[in-house]
């Protein structure tokens, strides 16, 4: 019995302490917990959002609409008489001898190039002259002999070349498919000189060389029928003021020791008018109006002598070649390219992309590579 009895009282205790024990602890769960002066409560703000960048609108380029009747020349940019739009144009192998000036025509062409057209008599350039609206000439010359240099550049714009011969180191390129030509067909005009400085196209020529050859006057399937230069707008000129590298041009005198031509610019035309001869290379033919181009493009060029007389050629289907673009009193330098006799020449900036040239009539400069930095800008 006394051993019953304190086991209960022993059970009693137990559980009286376990009660106590319990509410202890749910007091001090109930019990608010106070922030301590030793360790403050930090705000941690959101990160703020980066504000959108500013819309940049991609500057959209003048589309322009050209007047009824009319189509930008491939040429030269300009508005022409839309019925000229398929016709091939005429490359023109052009006495630049002193005895052959006054020049006749020339100041109506599109493009002229200029190269030496043989390595003796101190480097003699000859002129090859491009003509879209060929329809139109009153007098055109005088007319001189080809060389492989013109063969190989004349079939980029899918023309017509008129000469009168030319060497046998032509033969080859003679033999092309896509070469046609006219040589010796043209009217002869009394002028005083000697035989070789009377040859002219006329009125009619042409288009009785075109029915006897049977050539199309039209572009052929050797015309890609892509844009042979890059145009800036009509009403914006490209003044070249994008260019970091741009510098004054606003006199140049090129190293063609024959003729030793120079060319100025004239700020009111935006042309840069030729000299040669230490005179000023004037058209005879259009009231003795002084040639003058919107645009120069020059082009360093491998040349080599073919023989001991003199004869020789140009190597214009080159990558990466140097050169230089100058218009409206600026140059910069560029980096020329053509693939092959039927691709066009193009010519790229320092960044690799392609130029715009301006709308206007273009001088193309073949310049051999040793005489490249005998080029003098003003």
């Amino acid at each position: 019995m006394k051993r019953n009895i304190s086991c209960l009282l022993i059970l009693g205790l137990t559980a009286s302490l376990l009660f106590t024990g319990c509410g202890k602890k749910k007091e001090e769960a109930k019990a608010p917990t106070e922030p301590s002066e030793e360790a403050p409560i930090i705000a941690v703000e959101a990160p703020e959002e980066p504000a959108p960048e500013p819309e940049v609108k991609e500057e959209e380029e003048e589309v322009e609409v050209p007047p009824e009747g009319k189509y930008a020349s491939e040429l030269t940019g300009e508005w022409i008489d839309e019925s000229l739009k398929d016709q091939r144009p005429i490359a023109v192998m052009v006495d630049d001898e002193k005895t052959a000036l006054p020049h006749y025509g020339i100041s109506t062409s599109d493009i002229v190039y200029e190269m030496v057209n043989s390595t003796q008599n101190e480097g003699v350039t000859r002129f090859m002259v491009m003509v879209k609206d060929w329809d139109n000439i009153k007098q055109l010359g005088s007319i001189r002999s080809t060389r492989p240099t013109n063969l190989q550049i004349f079939p980029e714009w899918n023309a017509v070349l008129c000469h009168d011969g030319g060497p046998f180191w032509n033969d080859n390129f003679y033999a092309n498919v896509f070469v046609e030509r006219f040589s010796g067909t043209f009217s002869r005009v009394d002028n005083g000189k000697p035989r070789e400085f009377t040859e002219y196209i006329l009125p009619g020529d042409l288009e009785k060389n075109f029915k006897n050859t049977g050539y199309s006057t039209t572009y052929n399937e050797y015309y890609s029928g892509l844009p042979h230069y890059q145009f800036a707008s009509h009403t914006k000129p490209n003044d070249l003021s994008q260019y970091s590298d741009a510098k004054k041009c606003e006199k140049i005198s090129l190293p063609f020791h024959h003729n030793n031509p120079w060319l100025e610019y004239d700020s009111e035309s935006q042309t840069y008018k030729y000299f040669q001869y230490n005179q000023k290379e004037v058209d005879a033919g259009n009231g003795n109006e002084q040639i003058a181009f919107t645009n120069l493009l020059l082009q360093n060029a491998r040349l080599e002598q073919l023989d001991d007389h003199g004869y020789m050629m140009y190597y214009p289907s080159e990558s990466n070649r140097d050169g230089w673009f100058i218009t409206q009193g600026k140059a910069i330098p560029v980096k020329w390219t053509k693939q092959n006799d039927l691709d066009a020449t193009r010519y790229y900036d320092m960044d690799g992309n392609e130029i715009k040239i301006n709308v206007g009539k273009t001088y193309v400069a073949l310049i051999r590579e040793e005489e490249w930095d005998n080029i003098e800008m003003e």
